[in-house]
């Protein structure tokens, strides 16, 4: 079934709505009222499928349906390419037959990356077991936090020694599939790490020496993974992946730009750190007005996401674009049809 844009509209060129850059140089196209990035992909490069890197790209563009009169495009003959403000304002002056605005220009990011912090938390199978646990706290403290002492069941017998570290989280709510009930694991949401001080056969004395959130008796423990800031880029993908969004961090049902959600695709599925998908949703029919004439509409873009790590069979991504709510059970693909 293809992906089909709301408002894409018949392009239809006028003498100055182009015109070569230069000898040698790639065309400037000058959008127009109803100009859409699936119908320049169509046009200009014979590929429609190529709107969403356009889109990825364009950080201000967060409608895909929706570009503005006035911006430019270079078209290439494998490629189109937003002309920054500068650039476009520098060509208005030299060409000033185009009919362009220079307030209508839109930034545009020459490479888009996205930022993981380590703490945006994961899913795990069903039959994970952890490495060890916090079985209880100096004091009998219930709460704790950064220099804190606390006893951990990991020993010798584990070969650990003093001065091993390791990665505290909780063990959050069990995660169903939104749409079969499937139980697909647990959430593990980063709380912080510590640092082994004395160590017996089976048990040790450890103190907290990073806290993001409460540290309680019965947190899990693994092995030690350094959570730090790191910039992601866009990755093509190399399947033709197609999932769900079955959980956010939040454990809301409704999310936007900027939340983290978990999905239903792993490494196993061919999913990859940096790969972008898209939030798509069928729409229904009122039988009542179509007769039997039809029997579905085109799905609604809804926005985008970006995988920031991988399981095996699920991935932790970053919504970084939204055009309407997305829900937990929306549908994401990698490829608009």
């Amino acid at each position: 079934m293809k992906l089909r844009l709301l408002l894409l509209l018949v392009l239809l060129a006028v003498p100055t709505s182009m015109y070569a850059a230069g000898p040698g140089e790639p065309t400037i196209y000058v959008i127009r009222q109803g100009d859409t990035l699936w119908g320049l992909s169509e046009r200009f490069i014979k590929d429609p499928k190529y709107w969403p890197n356009m889109w990825s790209k364009n950080s201000q563009i967060t409608n895909p349906h929706v570009i503005y009169p006035g911006q430019k495009v270079r078209i290439f003959p494998d490629r189109l390419e937003f002309v920054p403000k500068e650039q476009g304002m520098s060509a208005v002056k030299k060409n000033a037959a185009a009919p362009v605005s220079a307030e209508t220009f839109q930034e545009v990011a020459a490479e888009k990356t996205y930022t993981l912090y380590g703490t945006e938390g994961f899913l795990v199978e069903k039959d994970f077991k952890p490495y060890g646990s916090v079985i209880g706290a100096q004091h009998d403290r219930i709460v704790m936090g950064v220099d804190d002492i606390v006893y951990t069941d990991i020993g010798a017998d584990q070969k650990a020694g003093s001065g091993d570290k390791f990665s505290v989280f909780r063990k959050d709510v069990s995660v169903n599939h939104p749409l079969n009930n499937e139980e697909m694991g647990y959430k593990l949401i980063p709380l912080g790490s510590l640092q082994l001080t004395d160590v017996g056969r089976k048990s040790s004395r450890a103190i907290i020496t990073k806290s993001f959130k409460e540290i309680s008796p019965g947190s899990w423990l693994l092995p030690y993974k350094e959570n730090r800031r790191r910039e992601i880029s866009l990755k093509n993908s190399r399947n033709d992946l197609k999932g769900y969004i079955i959980e956010s961090y939040s454990g809301g049902s409704a999310v936007a730009v900027g939340d983290v959600v978990y999905i239903d695709l792993g490494f196993s599925q061919g999913t990859q750190v940096g790969n972008m998908l898209y939030v798509v949703r069928d729409m229904t029919i009122d039988q009542r007005y179509v007769e039997g004439r039809i029997d579905k509409l085109p799905q609604e873009l809804l926005g985008a996401l970006v995988i920031l790590e991988t399981g095996r069979n699920t991935s932790t991504a970053l919504v970084v674009k939204s055009i309407d709510t997305i829900y937990k059970g929306d549908r994401i693909v990698s490829q608009t049809k």
